[in-house]
């Protein structure tokens, strides 16, 4: 009779719970048996580690054997046990010590073969063991640098069981053959989900991703655009077709600050575990930037599938951007779908497997046309559409919605003199950008005691309790609550705009200007602020 037991990592979601995987031998007739709620992909662990057990070289116990993975009420799945049932089977076996497995956390798939092949989602896997108070991870090869990104812990990459095997019974580690040099290697296979991928990726830094100077005139616009991105705040770019409106939207990741270690960290455990996490980079360092088509469906969006559900638009899109396309075409339920995650930072899915909370704190960017042709705002350009046609086009953008836009710009056709460049070329995504960290310092330390580091964040009794405007300042947004022009959750949002003009501008707080840009960017109602950030802010 033997027995041994070794530790895994179940996923849920983005967060990881440990399993301790047992194996006991006991005399009967040879058999394999698999309990603690595996679904069907681990439960065919039970083939691939017996072939790799014997194809290492290893003798396979002809016992009755039993392995079982605890807490049995969790589920579990993925092929990611292999390689911590077959060090249990050979510890119960007495192949390895027992004592030499008790405390490693074991992470990876098993080819037939022996060779340790890696799988998606090691980072939150790994992060969960370190809290857990583990502090030695086996990972494959492959994956060993996204593991190393966990302080505090000792990683062991291996390429195939035999090496595992040889490491803990201190004998001869073999060399094993690695792929050819320039070729690609099959064992990232399985990080990468095909199809996964789609209208998403990692946003590029300035000097490699589009220039916000090939943007052609639309100076408001592009005063709102560092707004959002100095604060956080989400974003409505609405007018004709061919304005520009796609162009400014695919260059706001570029004047995004650089991930904080701890937001690079959330980013590339969601990526991970998603199958989209690029190979050969396991810390995402740039804004991620998300960009949906119109047809996408609810689930798409806020996460779902079969099982437990898994990350959507907006999850993959955290501490990034999610860029809406043509608004208006994407469904209702899909749109309001996303009132509760831009609010509370996150996004909770219920399903029969079970409850997920994945993060999505995201900056929102909507680009929306005034009427289905496009014409409706221009003069005479021969719009068709009857007024009802545009007033249900443009309710497709619920109220609710957009209550929690705080940024809504109307942009206008680009001018003869602006394409030409007689007016002058705008400024870089280097410069804005500049502004915007010196922004986003600014407000960092204001709010440096606080679990808030942007603008966006703020609740709005502190702001209205503990920071506050200058004086007099809020007489006119106090007029447009009176008048029915804001909610309450409009003035919130007021004041967090006009702290991050504040911000740009390098106020110690609002003044009455600071107000009266912000009004001006959410209602879209000139209220005679000067035009352009250089002018401004």
């Amino acid at each position: 009779m033997g027995f041994a037991r070794t530790c895994s990592v179940a996923l849920v979601g983005v967060e990881g719970v440990v399993v301790e995987v047992q194996a006991d031998l006991e005399p009967g007739v040879a058999a394999f048996t698999l309990v603690g709620l595996p679904d069907k992909s681990l439960s065919e662990s039970r083939d691939r580690v017996r072939a790799a057990v014997v194809n290492s070289g290893a003798e396979w116990p002809q016992k009755k054997l039993t392995v079982g993975l605890s807490p049995a009420s969790v589920p579990k799945g993925g092929s990611g046990f292999d390689l911590a049932v077959a060090a249990a089977v050979l510890g119960a076996a007495e192949r390895i010590d027992p004592r030499a497995i008790a405390d490693l956390v074991l992470i990876g798939e098993l080819g037939l073969d022996g060779r340790v092949r890696p799988v998606r989602g090691v980072l939150p896997a790994v992060l969960a063991a370190a809290d857990a108070g583990y502090r030695q991870v086996v990972v494959p090869e492959q994956t060993a640098g996204e593991a190393s990104l966990v302080p505090g812990v000792s990683v062991l990459g291996v390429r195939t069981l035999r090496q595992l095997i040889a490491v803990l019974t201190d004998e001869p580690v073999p060399d094993e053959e690695a792929a050819e040099e320039g070729r690609p290697d099959a064992m990232l296979a399985g990080l990468l989900v095909p199809g996964a991928g789609i209208g998403t990726g990692l946003a590029a830094g300035p000097a490699e991703g589009p220039d916000l100077a090939d943007v052609a005139g639309q100076r408001r616009a592009r005063l709102a655009l560092e707004v959002a991105a100095a604060g956080g705040h989400h974003l409505l770019l609405s007018g004709p077709p061919g304005a520009g409106k796609t162009m400014l939207a695919e260059r706001l990741p570029g004047i995004l600050p650089p991930l904080t270690r701890q937001e690079s960290l959330e980013v590339t455990a969601v990526h991970s575990v998603a199958g989209i996490l690029p190979p050969g980079e396991p810390l995402v360092r740039s804004a991620p930037y998300c960009a949906p088509h119109h047809s996408a469906t609810m689930q798409s969006l806020v996460g779902g599938g079969n099982g437990l559900p898994r990350p959507g638009a907006v999850s993959l899109a955290h501490r990034g951007v999610l860029f809406l396309d043509e608004a208006p075409e994407f469904s209702g339920k899909a749109l309001d779908a996303l009132r509760q995650p831009l609010e509370s930072g996150h996004v909770v899915i219920a399903r029969a497997a079970g409850v997920v909370r994945l993060p999505a704190r995201f900056l929102l960017a909507l680009a929306a046309n005034p009427c289905p042709c496009g014409r409706h705002t221009l003069h005479g350009a021969g719009c068709e559409c009857p007024a009802s046609v545009v007033r249900r086009y443009q309710a497709r953008l619920s109220g609710p919605l957009l209550d929690r836009v705080d940024l809504r710009v109307e942009v206008e056709p680009v001018t003869r003199a602006d394409l030409l460049g007689q007016g002058g070329r705008g400024e870089s995504t280097a410069t804005v950008a500049a502004r915007v960290r010196e922004a986003r310092d600014r407000a960092a330390g204001r709010l440096a005691d606080t679990p808030w580091r942007v603008n966006s964040e703020i609740p709005g009794h502190v702001l209205r309790t503990r920071h506050l405007a200058a004086p007099g300042a809020l007489a006119a947004a106090e007029r447009d609550v009176e008048r029915g022009l804001l909610t309450a959750r409009g003035l919130d949002r007021v004041l967090r705009v006009a702290w991050t003009v504040a911000d740009l501008a390098g106020h110690d707080r609002p003044d009455s200007g600071d107000i009266a840009l912000a009004l001006e960017l959410r209602t879209g109602v000139a209220r005679g602020v000067p035009v352009g950030a250089g002018e401004h802010v």
